[in-house]
């Protein structure tokens, strides 16, 4: 793959914020000193009347971010997802969705693929924290061009949002999909499938289209890919569709198997039962912390490759 189809979805998202800075001065940005890892340098280097450094304050910056909410602005507050979603989590449950503010919390490096930094900045947790607050909307982009387009959209939703994004390069893979469109709460259907359903987010996404491709080839199986890249609220209607049509699930995500992307289908799919009752096998992070390593070797040491979901894929069809 060119290096043209590949790129981090923090920087995609970095230059959304400029995209919507342009056209709108109710946006404002508030960082926590990580102006260069979060992408927000874009904005603040454009907009410094409208870029507020909080310095190294996370719960302070989102008390910052709620302030000028009650004054119309729409604002973004960013940080590394474990200082964003984990450190300032009372002032985002209590300051934020409690009152339901216009502020766009950003989580960055999240997940195990932020490598080398080790398992304090690792965040496995954030969907699960973020999900479980009331009036909260949760988005897990899967490429570049899914970050710039949730941007968009979050930045045109009136309440409060989580957006998580990684620290690596990410394959696009949306581009080639056609009619893909993002919409927050609908799920997008990457590939059409009758064998069983990947259901992803964020860069497992990439992993579950070239897990599909190697069963395809190697099984004979055409299986479904589901992008839901909105955890919260989750599309109800593809995950159900998936049970019947398919048989089989494995949902796939860079995070604790518990409260994430699985737990949510799962939750989803218990509701009916008598409808939906088909085999479900989760591939994601074994409520264990992590360790320090490049990202490849950390998502294989905890079974986050294709060959992974592969074998999951299998598993579930002979339940």
């Amino acid at each position: 793959m060119s290096d043209m189809n590949v790129e981090s979805t923090r920087v995609a998202y970095g230059r959304a914020l400029c995209e919507l800075g342009e056209r709108r001065s109710d946006v404002v940005v508030v960082d926590a000193d990580l102006t260069t890892c979060t992408m927000t340098c874009f904005f603040a280097q454009k907009f410094p009347e409208r870029f507020f450094n909080g310095g190294i304050a996370e719960s302070n910056m989102v008390g910052m971010g709620a302030g000028l909410a009650t004054t119309g602005k729409t604002v973004f507050v960013n940080s590394f997802a474990m200082f964003s979603a984990g450190r300032a989590y009372d002032q985002v449950r209590n300051a934020v969705c409690y009152p339901r503010l216009n502020v766009k919390v950003v989580g960055t490096h999240a997940g195990l693929s932020v490598g080398e930094d080790g398992a304090t900045h690792q965040c496995i947790e954030d969907i699960s924290l973020m999900r479980t607050i009331p009036n909260m909307t949760v988005i897990v982009p899967c490429d570049a061009e899914e970050a710039k387009r949730a941007t968009i959209a979050m930045s045109e939703y009136d309440g409060p949002c989580y957006l998580r994004l990684g620290r690596s390069p990410v394959p696009a893979v949306t581009s080639g999909v056609a009619d893909y469109d993002f919409q927050i709460g609908k799920a997008s259907t990457l590939k059409q499938g009758t064998d069983a359903t990947i259901i992803a987010c964020g860069l497992m996404v990439g992993k579950a289209m070239e897990a599909a491709a190697v069963l395809e080839s190697t099984e004979g199986l055409n299986v479904r890919v589901v992008d839901m890249h909105t955890i919260k609220p989750i599309d109800k209607e593809a995950i159900l569709a998936a049970a019947r049509e398919t048989g089989a699930i494995v949902t796939a995500e860079e995070h604790n198997m518990i409260g994430g992307l699985g737990a949510a289908v799962c939750e989803v799919l218990s509701e009916v039962p008598a409808e939906c009752c088909v085999p479900i096998i989760k591939v994601g992070v074994a409520d264990v912390f992590g360790h320090s390593g490049t990202a490849e070797a950390c998502l294989e040491k905890y079974g986050l490759t294709v060959g992974h979901v592969v074998d999951a894929v299998k598993k579930a069809r002979s339940l």
